[in-house]
């Protein structure tokens, strides 16, 4: 039984590497509520697409909330997203989607706010009009969609060659899938940003002994267990170290996990001046 340490910079190109490949067209992620458009009116421009995902909002350009078309709006209704997230794992390393699934996305927005619920289809299942059913009657952001068939955690999709840095990889895409299509207060994960020793800026209050090593690392146990331990700074007030422990079993991706604050981050008080 080891512990491998992962080197911070490899870790950070990652989770780039996840945050670049899943990214929310702007009609999905800040949609507007677009005028209809009018037989023979110029009046209306409909905005070129830049994507595949571009293109197939414009099928859906013109319709309104009130004809039940499922359109990206910002009213407090859910809609299915077109992103693919299963595309993230053409070149991710140790991970990989079983075939026989695919990863959907649904979203929320209510003005500037906004939140996402990631689930994993089997193929079969998974053509828009199904994934359209299940969209709710009533709107609430604390019960998305449930499609047919989709696993309760999405995690248990995604196989692996089990090498210590698989887990880890697997630590942050979970975080970062788990808050895809989220917009203010939902956006949590995203305000944490990834260290490996503590910032000097500030003067930190711990909640129990100092920890030394806050390097990124991977324990696998004989038995195929591994626990993944790493860390993080909170960004926005108020400015927090976080320890994030997770432990997988032997034969899937589904982690228990604890994210947790380990210290408090102050301001550090200046100097007193000589008299």
């Amino acid at each position: 039984m080891s512990t491998q340490k992962i080197p911070l910079d490899a870790l950070q190109k990652i989770r780039q590497y996840i945050k670049s490949n899943v990214v929310l067209p702007e009609s999905e992620n800040h949609p507007c509520r677009l005028p209809k458009l009018e037989m023979g009116s110029s009046s209306f421009a409909v905005p070129e697409p830049d994507s595949l995902v571009g293109l197939g909002d414009l099928f859906r350009v013109g319709a309104t909330l009130e004809e039940g078309v499922p359109m990206p709006n910002n009213q407090g209704r859910w809609f299915l997203s077109m992103i693919d997230p299963g595309a993230v794992f053409m070149k991710l390393p140790g991970l990989s989607l079983q075939p026989e699934f695919r990863l959907v996305t649904y979203l929320y927005r209510l003005g500037e706010e906004g939140c996402g619920k990631l689930w994993a289809v089997p193929e079969h299942l998974s053509c828009t009009a199904q994934l359209e059913q299940a969209l709710p009657e009533i709107h609430q952001a604390e019960q998305p969609p449930h499609p047919q068939g989709a696993l309760d955690n999405w995690m248990a999709s995604v196989q692996g060659d089990r090498t210590p840095a698989s887990f880890l990889i697997a630590s942050l895409l979970r975080r970062e899938f788990n808050e895809l299509g989220a917009l203010g207060k939902a956006a949590v994960w995203s305000k944490h940003q990834l260290i490996s020793a503590v910032p000097q800026q500030l003067q930190w209050q711990w909640r129990n002994e100092p920890i030394k090593d806050l390097s990124p690392k991977v324990k696998v146990l004989p038995d195929g267990r591994a626990v993944v331990e790493f860390f993080t700074c909170r960004l926005t007030p108020s400015i927090a170290l976080f320890q994030h422990l997770d432990q997988y079993k032997a034969d899937q991706y589904i982690a228990q996990s604890i994210d947790r604050p380990i210290a408090v981050g102050e301001r550090r008080k200046a100097a007193p001046t000589a008299q």
